[in-house]
């Protein structure tokens, strides 16, 4: 199963997010719930770097199953403002994936720490 791991700030802002797993909806080069969350995911990382100048904190796991995400603390608030819109839509792309494939995708969102399924 992915896990999608969303963290907001106490404003309520994503600051960062972790995506991990597998889906194992279908073997390799044919599951879709793991090319659709990659797509809507690294899409995101790339826009929010090409049309703000964000450089984010990005890490990956070598086979693949792992991506870390993280907005650097101090952001011009246009800057700031566009990565917010980027990344809210890219976890409403994720939650319309887990909608329809539920079995091989969970999101938690941590709100001030707090989990929130």
């Amino acid at each position: 199963m992915i896990k999608a791991v969303i963290n907001r700030s106490r404003s309520g802002l994503i600051e960062s997010f972790t995506l991990s797993g597998h889906a194992d909806f279908d073997v390799h080069g044919k599951d879709i719930v793991c090319a659709g969350a990659s797509a809507v995911v690294f899409g995101a990382v790339n826009a929010v770097h090409k049309l703000t100048g964000i450089t984010p904190i990005v890490e990956q796991g070598g086979d693949g199953g792992y991506l870390s995400f993280q907005l650097p603390q101090e952001l011009e608030q246009e800057a700031a403002g566009k990565a917010q819109l980027l990344l809210e839509g890219m976890l409403v792309s994720l939650q319309s994936i887990e909608l329809s494939y539920g079995h091989f995708i969970h999101i938690v969102i941590n709100n001030n720490q707090q989990e929130v399924d």
